[in-house]
């Protein structure tokens, strides 16, 4: 088979090199043509020569280019894949460090919450760009899989304003089953089997089944607190197991966001979350993380250029759907995933119009919902609160209404039970403003931002946060690897 396949925002090496060999362990995928595309010439030909060494090395017919011209990588592509971050680093340290004047502590900032509504502001305006590009010069009938976040809001904006057949993807369910299957004792993850649905980072494992026998509350409750690692990680997500009846997919720290009830008070963060891996509710986990990775692939590039030179193994192919997908599309072998579609009666309690996180097969002819899921009420409560953030965030990104925007803001459930309105209308301005640069829509609306700012009464505070790690130099990564590797 010879189709084109274009990565938006292939700058993101590791997962870049991830999709790009999982793609290449399905044997009739040999001849496509993979068209790399970032505003970042030089992540571009790193990138560019991480994947021009495992096709060397494999000797394999695939084509890779690279550009920072978007519409010549996305021409006649038949796939397009989006793993794009607006802003980059520099925004998204905002999104964290102005929150927190105002007392919001957030893990990761990235889906709703203060940060991740303003991630969505910066996001959407772009993803139109891409889905005019798209309709304009990639094949007819064109694919995108969205990866980036906030997953709900972009793929709602290329479903309902784009125009384009999205999908958005994420690795949450599978990481959940995981943990699972890892408490309940099974061998392998085949032998658990499982329904799991509603929003992306909010999906909720409604039935589930080992070797075919229903599990029930009490006994995954029991299962996880007696696990010696889970047990302690993963506190905040136990407790809504015990009260919810269900198991969340999200970690400890971002499942804690997205609710009004654990990130509220310093002391109550702190008796929640754990700090052994940032995922687990850490202060700008995150962002600490992202900066720390990307300081090492800098430093360490030659290092990652030649651990490409290695032979592709179909039996360490990844579980990101991406590569399953396409597989299933082309092959017609069949593929069940999870998947963000617009729901359209998919799950019978939640908003028609909202972007939904569930089961589906994949085929020659599409991708397939299963339809009629009805939630567990409390889930579905949570998960109508974020769709409601989501809904006037995406509006308000299409509009540049900056009043819209505060509202969404100010209904978001963590932003809620911290903060009060003027607190919610000053931060929204100075996350505005701060911004500016990355939200063309609200250009109009920055100047008055600006003044009501000059003559603002409202008090912040400079505040690192209730759990906060400083960054790790290249010296400290490096000593930590290699104290790993010694241990084992």
């Amino acid at each position: 088979m010879s189709f084109k396949i274009a990565i938006i925002g292939a700058g993101s090496v590791g997962f870049t090199k991830k999709l790009f060999t999982d793609i290449l362990c399905v044997p009739e995928f040999r001849d496509v043509e993979f068209a790399l595309t970032d505003l970042s010439e030089r992540n571009l030909q790193m990138i560019k020569s991480i994947l021009d060494r495992v096709v060397e090395f494999n000797r394999l017919p695939t084509k890779v280019t690279a550009t920072t011209d978007r519409r010549a990588a996305l021409e006649g592509a038949r796939y397009i894949i989006s793993c794009v971050r607006v802003g980059g680093l520099e925004a998204y340290a905002d999104d964290i460090r102005i929150p927190l004047k105002y007392g919001i502590d957030q893990c990761v900032g990235d889906t709703i919450c203060a940060g991740g509504i303003l991630y969505g502001q910066r996001n959407i305006p772009v993803i139109l760009d891409f889905c005019k590009d798209i309709l304009e010069v990639a094949e007819p009938g064109v694919k995108f899989l969205n990866y980036a976040n906030p997953m709900a809001m972009n793929t709602w904006a290329a479903i309902e304003y784009g125009r384009v057949d999205t999908v958005g993807l994420c690795h949450g369910v599978q990481h959940g089953a995981d943990q699972i299957a890892e408490v309940l004792g099974a061998k392998s993850r085949t032998e658990l089997d499982y329904v799991c649905s509603g929003i992306n980072h909010q999906t909720w494992f409604i039935d589930l089944r080992l070797n075919g026998r229903k599990i029930g509350k009490d006994e995954l409750v029991a299962a996880f607190e007696a696990h010696p690692v889970y047990s302690q990680q993963e506190k905040l997500r136990i407790d809504v197991l015990k009260r919810f009846g269900v198991y969340s997919t999200e970690s400890n720290g971002h499942l804690s966001e997205y609710l009004p009830w654990y990130r509220k008070r310093p002391d109550e963060i702190t008796r929640w979350i754990d700090m052994s891996d940032w995922i687990h509710g850490e202060t700008g986990g995150y962002l600490r993380y992202s900066t720390e990775t990307r300081n090492w692939f800098e430093t360490e590039f030659p290092q990652f250029l030649e651990s490409a030179a290695r032979p592709i193994d179909p039996a360490k192919r990844s579980n990101e759907h991406a590569s399953h997908i396409l597989e299933a599309l082309e092959t017609n072998r069949v593929y069940r995933g999870h998947f963000n579609v617009k729901n359209n009666g998919i799950i019978t309690n939640l908003p028609q119009d909202a972007i939904i996180e569930s089961p589906g097969f994949v085929d020659r002819f599409g991708i397939n919902m299963a339809a009629g899921i009805t939630l567990p009420e409390a889930c579905a409560a949570t998960c109508i609160s974020s769709i409601n953030v989501q809904r006037m965030s995406v509006h308000a990104a299409i509009s540049g209404d900056i009043d819209l925007l505060k509202l969404a803001v100010l209904h978001d459930p963590l932003v809620g039970a911290v903060s009060t309105p003027e607190e919610v209308w000053q931060m929204v301005d100075e996350m505005v403003v701060a911004q500016a640069r990355w939200l063309p829509q609200y250009a109009d609306a920055v100047p008055a931002a600006k003044e009501r700012l000059s003559k603002s009464r409202v008090k912040t505070r400079e505040w690192a946060g209730a759990a906060r790690r400083d960054v790790r130099s290249i010296e400290e990564l490096r000593a930590e690897k290699t104290a790993l590797k010694q241990a084992v």
